[in-house]
């Protein structure tokens, strides 16, 4: 029998349903997504690499799907798994690799100086909304609300109007009822500052972007600047959060929190290892019948790419230990053409680690405030996080360094 994608423990605790998975069904389980609708969960380290470094037989276009009869207009995830979108998640072949050129370079124009600069004078303003107080959700307070800000600004946007981008993000992404509201906020949101951005030009993404678009088209642009958006803000944000938690309740880190900023690397990496923002990814749809680990896969089949499941995999985890340090095997960032460009990566790192930091200096006696078995997970098939981290601190001064 299929297993649901979204049910009962699924985001309070993977581990133990990809383990179930693996169990019956082996690394390429039969699921069910919202609404009743079958597909496969790629949970096998090796089969997941295959299905990602094979476009010719496992394909990024959804027009191939077989179950598009099937799904009603108002289907809940279709703006995570859509038909005919003219983003780069759905371009394949020759254009899809231009595509992916002009978008890595403009965000390689991005100063890592000022990248950084600009995290660290966006993170000291949020904690210097609450550093007083001595008591904080670094959730709902500082996480989900900085990588946000530092995307908006260096892709063109107002501090404002990256603010009230976090909604209508969080809301797509969770595919709930309110996914299309934040889809269509998001999509207005693009369409506006490509226009700003093509009458005005400036020193930023998507400035390069229009400078080096060639064929693609301003609603190409729109598309792909909400994937940046979309992709780039909530991971990171849960990158963050994660990390924390990791930080202060896991020991081995514990001396990240007294000036030991080595471990804020291997914590960062051991969550993209083991609690990794990006549990789940559509999809692939394959060119033709044929067969993957050991399963009989039709034309037509979605494949949801089992990050967290095949990071997991005994296969390649034979001694069940973590693997942190300078290991990035894992499937975080996914793999082959459709892998988060690099230029990308690196700023999601700049500003998770930054974060990160600037948490840990200006509050350097924190702790957890509730008991860490009660913190809960967003309830959500793709992306795992926090609902919030509440902590404790001496209170101390506000910086000042500018409005939050």
């Amino acid at each position: 029998m299929p297993i649901p994608l979204r049910g009962p423990g699924s985001h309070e605790e993977p581990a133990e349903m990809y383990r179930a998975m693996r169990r019956k069904h082996g690394p390429v389980a039969p699921i069910l997504l919202d609404g009743d609708v079958p597909a496969w969960l790629v949970i096998g380290y090796r089969e997941l690499h295959q299905v990602t470094g094979d476009p010719s037989l496992f394909s990024r276009d959804s027009e191939l799907w077989n179950q598009w009869d099937n799904v009603p207009e108002d289907w809940p995830l279709r703006p995570v798994i859509n038909r005919k979108q003219p983003s780069i998640l759905y371009t394949v072949g020759e254009r899809h690799r231009r595509r992916a050129a002009m978008l890595s370079n403009a965000m390689d124009g991005v100063d890592p100086s000022v990248l950084r600069a600009d995290s660290e004078r966006f993170a000291d303003a949020l904690i210097d909304t609450f550093c007083g107080k001595g008591e904080a959700d670094l959730v709902n307070e500082y996480a989900m609300l900085l990588p946000v800000r530092v995307l908006a600004h260096i892709y063109g946007w107002s501090d404002d109007e990256g603010m009230a981008l976090v909604t209508s993000m969080t809301d797509m992404i969770n595919a709930g009822e309110r996914a299309f509201e934040g889809q269509k906020h998001l999509y207005t949101s693009s369409h506006e500052l490509v226009a700003e951005r093509k009458a005005e030009p400036a020193d930023d993404v998507v400035s390069r972007m229009l400078a080096e678009r060639g064929e693609f088209t301003d609603e190409e642009i729109v598309q792909d600047l909400m994937i940046l958006m979309s992709a780039g803000h909530q991971p990171t944000a849960d990158w963050i959060g994660t990390s924390l938690h990791l930080m202060l309740t896991d020991a081995r880190f514990a001396a990240s929190l007294f000036g030991g900023r080595s471990s804020i690397v291997e914590a960062m990496n051991e969550v993209l290892w083991e609690q990794t923002p990006t549990q789940n990814m559509p999809g692939r749809y394959a060119t033709r019948d044929t067969h993957l680990g050991g399963r009989q896969i039709k034309a037509g089949d979605l494949l949801i790419l089992g990050i967290q499941g095949a990071n997991s995999d005994p296969q390649v985890r034979t001694d069940g230990s973590a693997l942190t340090g300078g290991n990035n095997a894992h499937f975080s960032f996914s793999h082959g053409e459709h892998r988060c460009p690099f230029p990308a990566q690196e700023i999601s790192e700049v500003i998770a680690r930054t974060g990160i930091e600037v948490v840990l200096d200006r509050l350097p006696d924190i702790d957890l405030s509730v008991p860490a078995e009660s913190l809960k997970r967003r309830e959500s098939p793709w992306l795992r996080g926090l609902t919030e981290l509440p902590v404790r601190f001496s209170p101390t001064p506000a910086l000042g360094g500018g409005d939050a």
